[in-house]
């Protein structure tokens, strides 16, 4: 049952009271000891405990993934509190936010606790306890995980083995998922006594204090269970399938791995495994961040998924604001996602370009539009125009220009009624095509030189992409065949086989994410046969049993792996159809 604001105004009326600290302050979204005031949603999940006649609830909001108790129909000194146990309910911090109600009044409650911890990888469970002459405690909420389905089911949906099997006296112990997302185990040659059981953890196998022996049977095969928990912001759990012979004590566990129902749904879980819920970003790249978003919010506009919606709206509340120099950059963030960093600033105007054509929420358009502006500020004669890519007016360069055109083009298409961004995006991409920065092999070299000519330093592939996807975005705004000619002639220019960035294996963490961008535009103009020659390359060499993926799509070693070369395949991935993982 829920109940929403007005019925918790009774338990808000009461005086506030300290909390009692837990063993690490849990930060989601908010951060431990939140006050219920703030609360956007009220449930009661569980049903009451009553102690002596005093009734005490746990309250909790969904959306804030937080819990509070409150005990009502009491005396002086009956206090109430929370239990929160990472475990499943073996141990737990007790004592959270201990109130004891006042003189004069018949109940109070604790301050919010988050129930999960997406940042720390942790899933938790929370109760809501009392003394009123005697202790009680409500049961712990969600003990079960569910996803599409919840833990214990016996309906698969397909069977996938996604890591080899593994063996011990005589018997073979297999793990596998199924396209929900499931997992399960099987011993096969077992014998009476045998058991087979699955664990599951939350940090990539580290720990699973709350998933050890799950479905532990003699059946010789396990019920089924959840990878991905959506209400606690956990999607990247993985498993592995366990085992033992009945007369000896040793047992053997396959490598832990991550279900992959679809090529890109599996390489976004674990992708947002990296995410910072509470600071809304991925640690810590600030203009990698922005493109990242851009590769989230382009996944799920084409698969139709909706579990990172939050994502969008999170990581705009919480950066919006000024930060000082080296807290998300190296330069101070001086509001509206700006800096002295001309590029850094575009690529978040792109960012917010996506989620409004995605959710249609104007504050996206009008953050893109004050991006716009003061990229468009940077605009001068020096060659002719074209801006510049930093403050201090240094280097006339392809990748902020290529920003600033596709930049240009699109808040064009999306303000109605517009003329001064179409005029803008005509202007950028006729200085583009004349600048210089096109070579002789319709590759685009990375600026220009203080006099204004091609300077010949490396074809990045980003700027080759964000070249094609500008002037493909301008055939849009303007339907002039020159720009979707030109769009052509470069993504013609990019050749053929496995996409290599010529900094491999090497590349610094700006340039493991190039590729992703490439991609991204290529995917405009068509080109599925060698968009799917990249994404069935990466897929088959450059993926672990974690389905991360690295710098290296044709694989090899070294091959560098973070959640920069994680959005970068990504982008591959999603720029063709979605065919089921494995």
């Amino acid at each position: 049952m829920i109940r929403f604001l007005p019925l918790l105004l009774i338990v808000l009326a009461l005086p506030p009271v300290p909390a009692a600290a837990a063993t690490t302050t849990v930060c989601a979204t908010s951060c431990d000891t939140l006050d219920p005031s703030r609360v956007q949603q009220e449930t009661f999940p569980l049903p009451d405990k009553n102690i002596n006649g005093r009734k005490v609830q746990l309250h909790v909001s969904v959306p804030d993934g937080m819990a509070w108790a409150s005990i009502d129909l009491g005396t002086t000194g009956d206090a109430v509190w929370l239990d929160r146990s990472w475990d499943g309910g073996r141990t737990w911090e007790g004592l959270l936010g201990k109130a004891s109600i006042p003189s004069t009044w018949t109940g109070t409650r604790t301050l919010m606790y988050n129930v999960y911890d997406p940042v720390g990888h942790r899933r938790g469970v929370i109760r809501a306890c009392g003394d009123a002459q005697a202790v009680g405690c409500t049961d712990w909420l969600y003990p079960t995980v569910c996803d599409k389905v919840c833990d214990g089911t016996s309906q698969q949906n397909g069977d996938t083995q996604p890591v080899a099997p593994t063996t011990i006296y005589g018997r073979t112990i297999r793990l596998h998922t199924d396209n929900n997302g499931m997992a399960w185990a099987t011993m096969e040659g077992n014998g009476p006594g045998d058991e087979v059981w699955l664990d599951r953890s939350w940090n990539e196998g580290a720990s699973w204090p709350d998933g050890s022996s799950l479905g532990r049977t003699t059946s010789g095969r396990t019920a089924m269970f959840a990878t991905r928990d959506p209400k606690a912001k956990l999607y990247g759990g993985v498993i592995r399938a366990c085992g033992k012979e009945a007369t000896h004590a040793n047992g053997s566990c396959t490598a832990w791995a991550r279900p992959a129902p679809t090529r890109a749904g599996a390489a976004a879980d674990a992708l947002m495994y990296d995410f910072d819920a509470y600071q809304g970003w991925w640690p810590s790249s600030w203009w990698n961040s922005a493109a990242t978003l851009t590769a989230l919010i382009d996944y799920l506009q084409k698969s139709g998924n909706h579990d990172y919606d939050w994502v969008v709206g999170r990581t705009f509340d919480v950066n919006k604001g000024t930060f000082p120099a080296g807290t998300k950059s190296g330069d101070a963030i001086e509001g509206d996602f700006i800096s002295r960093a001309i590029d850094d600033t575009a690529w978040w105007g792109l960012a917010w370009i996506a989620a409004y054509e995605y959710t249609h929420d104007q504050r996206y358009l009008t953050e893109a539009t004050t991006i716009g502006n003061y990229v468009n500020g940077f605009w001068d004669s020096k060659c002719g125009g074209g801006v510049w890519w930093d403050r201090e007016r240094t280097y006339k360069n392809a990748v902020t220009n290529g920003l600033y055109l596709r930049l240009t083009a699109a808040l064009h298409v999306d303000t109605p009624g517009d003329t001064v961004w179409g005029q803008r995006a005509v202007a950028a991409g006729n200085w583009y095509l004349n600048s210089g920065l096109i070579n002789g092999q319709n590759q685009v070299n990375d600026g220009l030189t203080s006099d204004c000519r091609n300077n010949g330093q490396t074809v990045w592939t980003y700027n080759q992409g964000l070249a094609i996807g500008g002037f493909t975005e301008l055939y849009t705004v303007s339907g002039n065949q020159i720009w979707l000619n030109t769009a052509t002639r470069l993504a013609n220019a990019v050749g053929q086989g496995v996409l290599t960035e010529s900094c491999e294996p090497s590349c610094d963490d700006n340039q493991k994410q190039f590729k992703g961008i490439l991609v991204r535009y290529l995917a405009e103009l068509g080109y599925q046969p060698y968009l799917q020659t990249q994404a069935n390359s990466l897929w088959a060499n450059d993926r672990d049993p974690l389905n991360r993926l690295g710098l290296r799509w044709a694989g090899g070693t070294p091959n560098a792996v973070d959640w920069r070369t994680q959005a970068s395949a990504l982008e591959a991935l999603t720029a063709t159809p979605n065919p089921a993982g494995g």
